[in-house]
């Protein structure tokens, strides 16, 4: 029996997100989606007639999922100030999981940002998300604005390195750099 729509685009879905992640955008094929997926071509194609679209529907379900799974982390955190912290612990969880390769963002638009628009958009977006949600929690705490983008780029700077380095103890480093900041 043929998958209804739904289930076929969140089948190929999860394929080109196991991957796009695990080994870049642009060494992935259609036919390597096709034979992950269990999906013919014609199938693929009438779910994304453009591989640049199916980019960027990885990297937004991918942002809502991951921005889903840190919130509910630190929601579990009582004091706001401790709420920051817990951003730092949550990307220490992520560094260690197997297959980690750093940030999907970085990664897709250091492959395919200068050339399109769409990859590079979703890549903002989930950027100026996340910088959003830590202004949110150093205004939740009581602390100075221009804590936020400091915080932002010591997260950031920890995905990155952790990514290229294999160091997932880089998160331990930043959430000492982010105690000091706030005062912990």
């Amino acid at each position: 029996m043929p998958l209804d729509a739904t289930s076929a685009r969140t089948r190929l879905l999860d394929t080109a997100e196991e991957l796009f992640y695990s080994r870049g955008v642009q060494a992935v094929g259609m036919d390597d989606l096709r034979e992950g997926s269990g999906l013919s071509l014609k199938r693929l194609y009438a779910l994304y007639p453009a591989k640049e679209q199916l980019v960027e529907a990885y990297l937004r379900r991918r942002d809502v999922r991951w921005r889903g799974s840190l919130s509910a982390h630190v929601a579990g955190v009582g004091d706001p100030r401790d709420r920051i912290l817990a951003v730092f612990d949550w990307l220490g969880t992520w560094f260690r999981e197997p297959g980690f390769r750093g940030c999907a963002w970085v990664n897709g638009h250091g492959e395919l940002g200068a050339a399109s628009e769409v990859v590079a958009r979703a890549a903002q977006d989930h950027k100026k998300a996340f910088a959003a949600y830590l202004k949110g929690l150093v205004a939740a705490a009581d602390l100075p604005e221009a804590l936020a983008p400091q915080l932002f780029l010591l997260a950031e700077g920890a995905m990155v390195s952790a990514g290229i380095l294999g160091d997932p103890g880089l998160a331990d480093h930043a959430r000492a750099a982010a105690a000091a900041l706030i005062g912990r």
